[in-house]
């Protein structure tokens, strides 16, 4: 345990959710606290461990990586042990292996005896157990707390809602949101996320997964700033009536050692500042054939120069073949570039070149957000089925990246660099995060 009347150091377990996307802000999170020297056990798989950005040296000694096998389970294909291993489909499988996870972390808090365990949504049993075992708990969200206000309070997530089914929820201003927002996902967003929100007959499904856990944790971390959205990190403290301390948003760090990284700022410095597109939709998030065409048209079109990072399969055991439009790469080939392979992202958008991003939007509530603040537009879609056209791509890079009607969500961009890459911001909620942290323990 932390000795209190000493160095006050902390001993940290944390158990992210196999998926890069909340990987990564766990070990970005995990980084920030060890090098305020506080012992770090960072849980996952063995792939998963292996698949790590490299610590710092000077971090190892306070990072320990433990490794637990993840069981086997029917229909999960050998070695997937993150969700970029599986077609979107099989992702059920993974998370139905994860809660074979519940012996070996028994066994840890057995023999480690960690002052807190920092856990994801889908380890629901866990707070339960660390509590037996006298370990405090905190959920760690990696989505900011406008969607957990959305999706709405524990009791809500774990048994649905008497007076609206869980699609309709998202439609209408909820009615635990008490001020006017029109932050909401699309009908079509709504649609694809049901299966997660409502489960089968074969999985616990994510609202269950996520009220459980907060329910049984004891704090709420979430990778946020009072900066960022103060009115949804307040009123996210009435819902779950629990601790909510936000982490900062955990700008990852920009190395420059990446091997590929030389060729790639040869081709942006050809480039004049702020004209280049960079495309990247996460090492996770496959498009299908119908988007991957209407992106690369879109692209086509707007003229502008662009660095495409595609991933065009998801694991060994997808077998859904996409491709581009004949001819796109020919037709493109000095203007645009299309990278297959991993490709250091934050280096590339802090290149002065790079003017505009183009992201996915798996996550409806948080590019709702982001275009009501005019931090980011939205590509007219289809509201019923997600369809749209190549057209509407071009037309929107082309607002935001040339027309003047467009000039503010450009200065938009430049206000908000030092909240999303600032020091000092995060700092203040590092430091805020470890006094929480640590009073609780007295």
């Amino acid at each position: 345990m932390a000795d209190i009347n000493g160095n006050g150091k902390l001993h940290i377990a944390m158990l992210p959710w196999q998926a890069f996307g909340h990987i990564i802000p766990f070990l970005e999170l995990a980084k920030l606290m060890a090098a305020k020297g506080h012992k770090i056990s960072f849980i996952s798989t063995p792939r998963n461990i292996h698949r790590l950005p490299q610590i710092p040296s000077n971090l190892t000694p306070f990072i320990n990586l433990i490794k637990i096998e993840l069981p086997k389970v029917q229909n999960l294909p050998q070695n997937a042990e993150s969700t970029k291993d599986l077609p979107f489909n099989k992702v059920k499988y993974l998370k139905i292996a994860s809660d074979g996870l519940k012996k070996p972390i028994t066994d840890f808090l057995k023999t480690s005896s960690p002052d807190w365990f920092i856990c994801d949504f889908c380890t629901y049993w866990l707070g339960p157990i660390a509590a037996e075992h006298g370990v405090l708990t905190a959920y760690f969200s990696v989505f900011p707390a406008a969607v957990l206000c959305l999706a709405g309070p524990a009791e809500v997530l774990m048994y649905g809602d008497n007076e609206k089914p869980v699609g309709q929820r998202f439609m209408n201003r909820a009615r635990w949101v008490p001020f006017e927002t029109e932050v909401k996902p699309s009908l079509f967003q709504i649609t694809r996320s049901l299966q997660d929100l409502t489960g089968d007959e074969e999985n616990i499904n994510d609202g269950y997964r996520l009220g459980a856990t907060v329910q049984g944790c004891d704090a709420v971390i979430v990778r946020s700033s009072y900066d960022f959205e103060p009115e949804w990190l307040n009123l996210l403290k009435i819902i779950y009536r629990k601790p909510i301390i936000p982490s900062g948003l955990l700008p990852a760090e920009v190395a420059d050692d990446h091997a590929c990284w030389g060729g790639i700022r040869e081709w942006l410095d050809k480039h004049e500042k702020g004209t280049v597109v960079y495309i990247g939709f996460g090492t996770e998030t496959k498009p299908n054939q119908y988007e991957l065409t209407q992106l690369a048209l879109g692209l086509e079109l707007c003229n502008l120069p662009f660095y495409w990072v595609l991933i065009d399969r998801r694991g060994s055991s997808d077998d859904e073949v996409i491709e581009l439009p004949r001819g796109f790469e020919e037709r493109t080939r000095g203007r645009g570039v299309v990278c297959r392979e991993w490709a250091p992202q934050f280096k590339i958008l802090s290149h002065d070149s790079v003017g505009g991003l183009l992201i996915h939007s798996d996550q409806g509530v948080i590019a709702s957000y982001l275009v009501e603040k005019k931090m980011a537009y939205m590509v007219h879609r289809n509201e019923l089925d997600g369809s749209f056209s190549p057209e509407s791509l071009a037309d929107s890079l082309s607002l935001v990246m040339v027309k003047e009607e467009g000039k503010m969500y450009r200065d938009k961009a430049k206000e908000l660099m030092s909240m999303f890459g600032g020091k000092d911001t995060q700092d203040k909620c590092l430091e805020e995060l470890l006094q929480f942290l640590q009073k609780s323990l007295k």
